[in-house]
């Protein structure tokens, strides 16, 4: 293969530039040695993770909350999972939705997650009943849990959901932990049997009928050590106060989900077009995309409020995506 030519040298010399010539040359080489290797490797095969599952249990955990145990018909391990993961449900309906994996990541004979009833979908949820199968994906991890030498979890209500394996995972590897568990009354609080069972000087459970008020993030925060990650799950208000508040802190660095899309600040009205739908809608400044569309279109998937955020995302004509929680503005959606 010949070399070309490249322009003189800025020095005027007209000499051929020996380090790009060697360069080119490297570069040809690597790229007919990947063909080769491209050639004789069998093709990349997709990872098929959508699994038929049966709902081996359903328990009550809390007013208005239930878990469901999931395993395979036949038994058999389940894809493994790390603390923070979460699965795709898909309902009976056709509804799709995502719920935090509240189990034992050492056991994979089975998946549990834990929902509570706030909508349409979820109620459906608690009409499920043991030998019901459902399809599931995943699972898939949005809110990875990262070593550190201290933790401090904060958990306000169902939000203990993917923080409970987090805070088993820190107390078996030994290292520094503390959990604070908010809710509107105990009666609404999942799961609190089971954090009986840790250690109670660890523990914080603060109920806001208990307190009179809900707590502050300094309040939240307080007594974090100097260089602890501090993972936060729960409502929109508890979140912000406890992002606000850090920096009045030593902790390293906060980690969060929340369950409610951020308050719109400074709306402007505006319309929005489905154009499969073919109706023209009309947002008010102090609406989502997400609540105007719920009323034409009630089974648009959509998971904020169980602490996830990228369901929403829509395609628009041109090829991009919108995710209408939280994008404003005039548009042309796909649906």
């Amino acid at each position: 293969m010949s070399t070309p030519d490249f322009p003189a040298k800025l020095d005027g010399s007209g000499r051929r530039d020996r380090l790009m010539s060697t360069l080119i040359g490297v570069t040809a080489a690597y790229r007919r040695l990947a063909d080769r290797s491209g050639r004789s490797r069998p093709p990349v095969r997709e990872v098929d993770r959508d699994l038929e599952l049966l709902v081996e249990a359903v328990r009550e955990e809390a007013d208005g909350v239930v878990s469901l145990r999931l395993a395979r018909p036949a038994g058999g391990p389940l894809p493994g999972w790390r603390p923070g993961a979460h699965l795709d449900l898909h309902l009976p309906s056709g509804r799709l939705r995502q719920y935090s994996l509240c189990g034992d990541p050492e056991d994979p004979s089975y998946y549990r997650v834990a929902v509570r009833r706030i909508g349409t979908a979820s109620a459906e949820v608690h009409t499920l009943r043991p030998g019901t199968k459902v399809m599931v994906r995943g699972p898939r991890n949005a809110f990875p849990f990262v070593a550190a030498p201290d933790y401090l979890f904060v958990a306000g209500g169902i939000g203990i959901t993917p923080i409970l394996p987090m805070v088993r995972r820190a107390a078996a590897n030994g290292v520094g932990w503390r959990l604070v568990y908010t809710g509107r009354d105990r009666a609404s609080m999942p799961f609190l049997d089971e954090l009986a069972d840790l250690p109670a000087e660890r523990v914080w459970i603060r109920p806001d009928t208990e307190y009179g008020i809900p707590a502050s993030g300094a309040e939240l925060l307080e007594g974090v050590p100097d260089g602890a990650s501090v993972y936060c799950c729960g409502p929109v208000p508890m979140i912000t106060g406890v992002r606000v508040d850090l920096a009045l802190t030593g902790a390293a660095a906060v980690y969060f989900e929340r369950f409610s899309t951020p308050p719109i600040v400074d709306g402007q009205p505006y319309r929005v077009e489905l154009r499969r739908t073919g109706v023209t809608l009309d947002v008010p400044a102090d609406r989502s995309t997400l609540d105007v569309v719920r009323e034409r279109l009630p089974d648009v998937p959509y998971s904020c409020r169980q602490g996830f955020c990228g369901t929403c995302a829509v395609p628009t004509p041109d090829g991009g995506s919108v995710r209408i929680c939280v994008d404003r503005g005039p548009a042309v959606l796909e649906l």
